[in-house]
């Protein structure tokens, strides 16, 4: 299956991350979708805060939050606060576990791979490997 393999992924992942690089300058609010397992929060949170999430977090970018938003490492990175304490936290969210982006209930983006476990590394032959004939000398 197509979203299963490496290529598609690292496609999705460019297409975030232009998106991204025009909204954060140029929207006004935007809406981003992640997968909870792959976003860090530095410094973490409280468990009273973090085990309220779900499979999924929409974190809505505005104001403050998109004013810090910028894209680092493959990550997309925003400062925000969580809880009725409002605590403070740099949220950092791989763009390959971005699911959605929408603006105005619009999506612009969506990546159905980023819902999927990790694919295998993708085994590559070589021109001995692909003969049929060869088989019997190999492994």
């Amino acid at each position: 299956m197509i979203l299963q393999t490496t290529k598609f992924r690292k496609i999705k992942a460019k297409h975030a991350k232009e998106l991204l690089e025009f909204l954060i300058p140029n929207a006004e609010e935007f809406d981003v979708l992640c997968s909870t397992d792959k976003i860090t929060f530095n410094p973490e949170l409280p468990k009273h805060i973090s085990s309220a999430f779900g499979e999924v977090l929409v974190f809505t970018l505005a104001n403050y939050t998109l004013s810090t938003a910028k894209i680092m490492d493959n990550k997309l990175t925003f400062e925000a606060g969580f809880g009725e304490e409002n605590i403070g936290s740099v949220v950092s969210v791989p763009l390959s576990a971005i699911i959605q982006i929408t603006e105005e209930e619009t999506p612009l983006f969506i990546n159905v791979a980023a819902t999927l476990p990790k694919p295998e590394p993708e085994k590559t032959q070589n021109p001995f490997e692909l003969n049929p004939r060869n088989k019997k000398f190999m492994n």
